[in-house]
């Protein structure tokens, strides 16, 4: 006699489902899900909000763990529904947790937030307070010290300047081989510092000094650094850096982790983070170390200091509290005299766009964006600028952005606050004037 049995019942397949944007939850944050997507599932409209094709789409999750502002869901059929109650009713539904990410751990013993106060002749750099800023929040978040470090010769006096912006201890190393700028002295105090006290995260100012520094700091330590950063955030689960900067000629945002190594180090372009309010009389801590260097150890030799003579003449646009910018619209070099009126009268200079730059329209030191400068002004007029991910990088922090451009299509009314819609060569005019008017007597706003 020969025995049957029954066939095991097949077990119900999980759906998948399929991603899809939650609307009015979309930042344009650069296209991080569609370069995320394995499948090219994911495309961009003129918005910069995704469009998902649903049938390359495999749910993959890719997207929705890549996006910022938690603007992409799974969503289920009516019958897959039913199908993952029917499975949960029979205990199928048992989701593996996340894998932990391989390799060796961080050094644990690796505490604080560090931040450097770059001066030159005494003077520190706007870009040190504000990363002061962040800084804050960041020490916060890992529920550490906020630290300055300060290197260069009699700079004790900015001590109380880092206390009144946040800093609650200073390390100081004075030394006279430290009065004029070269890598090597100021890195081998930047190391010995670092080695010695073993701050967790160090931020430097993305500056032509900080640039030159943050990168052989970064080498000598053997850990990573992450340049021209426009985001910085906190991981609190893993007590990871999350280090946002544009990315592929800054068609998308990266975020950019340290996992296993230690400091964490950043550089922020000056004007990218706001800079907090000076608490006057704050005190702290002021410890100092010696710089264990002689001058004949040092390579380089300074052997003038020439100022340039043109420097009162120079406008910084990265100071500027308003800008009028002009891009590709403005036809001509010619046509920049009606930005500069108007920015006149706002008491303001003009900048543009790399387009204008590369047309050779305006000098490269008015170019604003990715590829030119980081600006934070109070009032920031675009005119005949498209917005291209690039420039928004550079401006996106304005207080108020104002833009003029025939096409109502065009991606820098996205961040604008107001738009205007026509030919700016009628409407600039006409705003220099009526802002002339304005400042001649008393108005109402």
């Amino acid at each position: 006699m020969t025995e049957t049995t029954e066939p095991k019942a097949k077990k119900p397949k999980r759906p998948r489902g399929k991603a899809r944007l939650i609307v009015g939850k979309c930042i344009a944050c650069g296209a991080r899900c569609e370069a995320e997507c394995p499948t090219d599932a994911v495309l961009m409209n003129a918005k910069g909000e995704p469009v998902i094709d649903l049938e390359k789409c495999i749910a993959c999750k890719k997207c929705i763990n890549i996006c910022p502002a938690g603007a992409i869901e799974i969503y289920y059929t009516p019958e897959e529904l039913a199908i993952l109650a029917e499975m949960e009713k029979q205990g199928l539904l048992k989701d593996a947790k996340p894998k932990a990410p391989t390799g060796p751990a961080a050094d644990a013993s690796y505490r604080g937030v560090w931040v450097f106060v770059e001066q030159q002749d005494g003077c520190a750099a706007t870009v040190s307070w504000e990363l002061l800023g962040v800084g804050a929040t960041l020490a916060k978040d890992l529920d550490v010290e906020l630290c300055a470090f300060i290197l260069g010769d009699q700079v004790d006096h900015l001590a109380p300047e880092a206390f009144a912006h946040g800093a609650t201890k200073v390390y100081v190393v004075d030394s006279p081989l430290l009065h004029n700028y070269r890598t090597e002295p100021y890195l081998k105090g930047c190391v010995d510092l670092v080695r010695k006290y073993k701050p967790e995260v160090v931020l430097m100012g993305a500056t032509g000094l900080g640039r030159d520094l943050a990168g052989a700091v970064a080498t000598e330590l053997r850990t990573g650094l992450t340049a021209d950063c426009t985001g910085l955030t906190i991981d609190k689960e893993q007590r990871l850096l999350e280090q946002t900067r544009p990315a592929f000629g800054g068609n998308i945002m990266a975020t950019i982790l340290t996992r296993t190594h230690r400091p964490q180090m950043a550089s922020v372009r000056p004007h990218v983070m706001p800079k907090p309010e000076a608490v006057p009389g704050a005190t702290g801590e002021i410890i100092h170390e010696p710089l264990e260097m002689k001058e004949e150890d040092i390579k380089v030799k300074v052997l003038e200091v020439i100022h340039d003579e043109h420097a009162a003449d120079h406008i910084d646009i990265g100071g500027a509290e308003v800008l009028v910018s002009g891009g590709r619209g403005m036809q001509g070099p010619e046509n920049y005299t009606i930005l500069q009126e108007l920015a006149n009268t706002l008491g303001g200079t003009i900048s543009s766009s790399r387009a204008a730059v590369d047309a050779g329209w305006i000098p490269y030191e008015r170019q604003v964006g990715q590829t030119g400068k980081t600006v934070r002004p109070k009032i920031y007029i675009a005119c005949g600028i498209s917005g291209a991910i690039q420039h928004l990088v550079g401006m996106q922090d304005a207080n108020l952005i104002i833009a003029i451009n025939r096409d109502r299509d065009a991606p820098i009314f996205e961040v604008a606050h107001y738009g205007i819609v026509g030919d700016l060569f009628q409407i600039v005019p006409l705003l220099t004037k009526k802002f002339a008017e304005m400042a001649k007597g008393p108005c109402e706003l």
